[in-house]
């Protein structure tokens, strides 16, 4: 019998993939790809007190298998000699990587859906109808309605189950509303990381993706927050980052075989913002001027604002000067009959095109040069 809260989700960080699975009790997990088998340890000892089991394996080993299978051993009791367990469950699952050589690639993005699972997953599902099997999913921020209960987390990983099944590549970014509550110190434990950072870079086939993290979306010192972030030091910290980047594009943007590369930021940070959302002038500035000036995206996508909009570099909610253009693309109503309307992104050779839509209807679809 499963002890799988839900299918796993494969998240796509760096050059590996994190492959992320809730359970129902304290357990045990590796997963086997191929002939090689890939353990959630920690110094080569195996996890068992944890609600959700991460398991790193090499992105091109499992582009190349294309299947994995999970082992889960439920623990009856740990003990620090003969530990009581039962015989492994397991389940496989096909994976089909973002291929280099398909002509169309086509993804959904879900941002802000606020523990809400049934909107948002209709509204990928009728993006799908219209247009196709997505090739992956990103996650872009504000999944859970805020992190003050570990439940929250689950949210996560229903929309996952129900999109994509374990079968393909999801990038996740944090959004602000991570940031609050009791279990916000721990969403790394839940969520895909590199090393402890919540920015990072992906390469999916022709596509790079550099995940950036604005963390909150008001001063550290605002009341709302109580003394319990410091997100202006963490933005210092991804603009180091961000500067290492650019010492190496070769192996970065610039890479043998990129033909797309994206931005994916919850907090759209190019825009203008009115009080108490104006903050960061310096850093937000300096970020604006390293993707424009160096990393050049096509697009930078984004949620946060609860809306949907396309913004080129004319448009007049520019805070910056650049050139590349900023979709914001999750049109939100929260309340007893919520509402949510999220993006769909194809992306054909040169050809570019973004669609909004709800779980009814394609709301509109535009082609962006």
């Amino acid at each position: 019998m499963s002890i799988l809260k839900t299918k796993p989700a494969v998240f796509a960080v760096g050059n590996m993939y994190q492959i992320m699975v809730p359970v129902e009790s304290e357990s045990l997990l590796w997963i086997k790809c191929g002939n090689t088998c890939y353990y959630d340890e920690i110094n080569g000892v195996l996890r068992s007190g944890c609600l959700v089991h991460k398991v790193c394996v090499p992105m091109e080993e499992l582009d190349n298998v294309g299947e994995y299978t999970v082992y889960c051993r439920k623990i009856i009791k740990r003990k620090a000699y003969f530990t009581e367990s039962e015989e492994p469950y397991q389940e496989s699952f096909k994976f089909h990587p973002v291929s280099t050589n398909k002509k169309k690639i086509l993804a959904y993005q879900i941002g802000d859906a606020h523990n809400h699972v049934d909107g948002p997953v209709a509204a990928a599902k009728r993006f799908e109808e219209e247009y196709g099997k997505i090739d992956f999913l990103v996650l872009n921020g504000d999944i859970p309605d805020h992190s003050g209960t570990i439940e929250n987390f689950d949210t996560i990983y229903k929309i996952a189950d129900r999109i994509t099944g374990g079968e393909i590549p999801i990038i996740f970014a944090r959004g602000n509303h991570d940031l609050r509550g009791s279990f916000a110190e721990k969403l790394t434990d839940y969520t895909p990381n590199e090393n402890g950072n919540t920015y990072f870079t992906v390469r999916l086939g022709n596509i790079w993706a550099l995940v950036l993290d604005c963390g909150e979306d008001k001063a550290d010192d605002n009341c709302e927050y109580a003394h319990t972030v410091s997100c202006s030091p963490f933005r210092k910290r991804e603009t180091e980052y961000l500067k290492s980047l650019i010492k190496h594009p070769d192996e970065h943007y610039m890479a043998p075989g990129i033909s797309h590369r994206l931005v994916i930021a919850h907090f759209p940070f190019t825009q203008i913002s009115p009080e108490p959302f104006n903050i960061e002038n310096e850093i937000y500035g300096e970020w604006t001027r390293v993707l424009e000036n160096e990393i050049k995206p096509d697009l930078m996508l984004c949620a946060h604002m609860h809306d949907f909009g396309i913004h080129s570099s004319d448009s007049q909610n520019n805070r910056f000067e650049h050139s590349f253009t900023v979709v914001i693309g999750s049109k939100v109503i929260l309340g007893s009959e919520p509402y949510f309307a999220g993006m769909g992104l194809l992306l054909q050779g040169e050809k570019t095109e973004i669609v909004f839509n709800d779980d009814k209807e394609i709301l509109s679809a535009k082609n962006i040069d």
